[in-house]
């Protein structure tokens, strides 16, 4: 049995969003698919996820200093304790599967949040003389993602952060595999944006049964 990281980012669901309409559907023939298999929905605009701040940056540096945990603030032992879960929970699954917007060229700000809250070293990756190792070797990841203009082709391709970011993550993780599903050009070809929908929503049925 395998378990698998449904990550959303939208504050919108499957009836107002086109990536969370692939999105579930991708899941739902997931979970059809492999009946035994656990997916944990994290929706991030949900989910406490904490900022890296002063708070954070204090509670590590008195950890690293030899401190124990019961030497924390408040502030600092909530902040800390909660990444420290977010990092383990990711580390023990087997699959991810990111859904996002495009905003802005990149992803909504919690999604960054979120991968900041996972980028620790000696669980995601470790320090080597050699520079950074990944450490999620037998991991496998997906990048659902719509997108309202063209950007997978012309003018506008060099453009997009948000997929390039995640995948730029996941190979530092040491992920071998990294796809992406894309539903695009919705806004800029309204006239086809049912049409467009549909067709992205087809190919996540296909591809989910190959998970």
């Amino acid at each position: 049995m395998a378990t698998v990281l449904y990550i959303t980012a939208h504050p919108h669901d499957d009836t107002q969003s086109y990536s969370m309409a692939v999105g579930k559907a991708f899941i739902d023939s997931y979970r059809e698919a492999n009946p035994n298999d656990e997916v944990v929905h994290l929706d991030l605009y949900k989910e406490n996820i904490p900022q890296i701040d002063v708070d954070v940056f204090s509670g590590w540096g008195k950890l690293r200093s030899g401190s124990s945990f019961d030497h924390l603030s408040s502030e600092e032992k909530s902040k800390v304790s909660r990444l420290g879960q977010l990092t383990d929970q990711f580390v023990a699954a087997d699959k991810y599967v990111f859904v996002t917007p495009l905003w802005n060229f990149s992803f909504p700000p919690v999604m960054k949040a979120y991968i900041d809250s996972i980028c620790t070293a000696g669980k995601t990756f470790k320090y080597t003389e050699q520079g950074p190792v990944g450490l999620l070797t037998d991991k496998k990841a997906l990048h659902i993602q719509a997108r309202g203009g063209v950007y997978s082709e012309g003018p506008a391709a060099g453009m997009e952060m948000g997929h390039k970011y995640i995948g730029l993550i996941m190979q530092f993780f040491g992920i071998p595999s990294f796809e992406g599903l894309f539903v695009e050009g919705h806004n800029q070809f309204p006239d086809r944006a049912e049409q467009i929908k549909k067709e992205a929503i087809e190919k996540a049925k296909q591809q989910a049964k190959n998970f």
